[in-house]
């Protein structure tokens, strides 16, 4: 659950600012990307745990209503629900921290209780808000059925990810995760090429590097390199665009686009969600992509 304050700026270390207004907005980044890919028409199933606490309750309330698949998350007795404390300033611009709670309860037992569901998919899509052994357990089952596997390795990992974790189909961060994983800081294109170089060489098949206001840079399997410029677009919100994105880009390679289309279909659904407040309730349905689009050509 999001707990989000809006704020004309963000507090400095030590410093106390009067808020604007104050939501509790479901959230989370395996459940935005489950609400994202089914808005887009997806059969979209979830594993994950809850807590039994109230925010469990409308947490899973929220995912059904959007269409996705809760049958396979999981209860948790005697723990809380996870839960974000989300600052955003006026820009845009936010600050996050996250409890893990019941996500970090999740195991690598739970996910391979669940080999079919997984089996049976088209893809798989992981994140770092769940155990890294859990994490890897899941890309094993997909891999062993072959089942695609993205990566969108959030929140930032605070050293190098285990080798099984690496070498997914794509690999799918923002700046600071890409640094993060690299040691290289990602500014420009050119720092974005070399470091998405860096993560394939340290075994990723693809890499998609997410750039916020620049676009995207998509580093494919074959070598070849795209530069996805973003459109212009009034920032209300950023929270959860990265999850629109990676949601997006998945759902356009499982119907058969390319690499590249994928991930401009990623970026306009991306840039989408940050003219909207919120996390779930930003995700664009297709309908309102393709409104988006084509009322900005250029994009």
């Amino acid at each position: 659950m999001d707990l989000v304050a809006r704020m004309d700026r963000l507090p400095k270390p030590g410093e106390t600012v009067t808020g604007e207004t104050f939501q509790t907005i479901s959230g989370g980044k395996g459940a935005n990307q489950a609400v994202a890919a089914a808005r887009l028409g997806a059969h979209t199933k979830m594993i994950g745990r809850l807590g039994d606490d109230s925010f469990g309750v409308t947490l899973r309330k929220d995912l059904n209503s959007a269409g996705v698949d809760t049958n396979h998350i999981l209860e948790t007795p005697g723990v809380s629900s996870g839960v974000a404390l989300i600052g955003v300033e006026q820009s845009g611009a936010n600050a996050i921290t996250v409890i893990p709670a019941a996500n970090g309860r999740l195991t690598a037992d739970d996910v391979n209780s669940f080999q079919e569901i997984i089996s049976t998919a088209n893809a798989l899509i992981v994140q770092l808000e769940t155990p890294i052994e859990t994490v890897a357990a899941a890309i094993q089952v997909a891999k062993k059925y072959g089942v695609l596997t993205i990566l969108d390795p959030a929140p930032a990992p605070k050293g190098p990810l285990p080798q099984e974790l690496m070498t997914v189909d794509i690999l799918s961060p923002n700046q600071s995760e890409a640094e993060a994983l690299t040691g290289i800081p990602v500014i420009d294109w050119d720092s974005a090429k070399l470091a998405a170089a860096e993560m394939k060489r340290l075994g990723a098949n693809a890499v998609v590097l997410k750039m916020g206001a620049l676009g995207a840079l998509v580093y494919a399997q074959d070598g070849s390199i795209h530069q996805i410029t973003a459109g212009e677009a009034e920032i209300v919100d950023t929270t959860a665009a990265g999850d629109a994105f990676t949601a997006a880009m998945t759902v356009a390679l499982c119907e058969g686009q390319s690499l590249k289309n994928a991930a401009h279909f990623g970026s306009l659904a991306g840039t989408l969600a940050c003219t909207r407040f919120g996390a779930q309730p930003a995700m664009p349905t297709r309908d309102e992509i393709k409104a988006w689009a084509d009322s900005h050509p250029s994009f």
